[in-house]
């Protein structure tokens, strides 16, 4: 019984874990990075608009 425990392998490790989680962090912090600096070009765009209609 304890070789078997031993040699499942089905079951995901705390090492696999912390890799899956800083991917996702990675691909958050990049997508908000992104979208921020879309967001801040848009409303510089926008003041740049506003400020030489007369």
């Amino acid at each position: 019984m304890i070789k078997k425990f031993m040699k499942d392998e089905t079951g995901l490790e705390l090492s696999e874990y912390a890799v899956a989680a800083a991917l996702v962090a990675l691909a958050v912090i990049t997508a908000f990075t992104t979208l921020g600096t879309n967001i801040g070009t848009k409303i510089n765009n926008l003041a740049g608009k506003i400020s030489t209609t007369p």
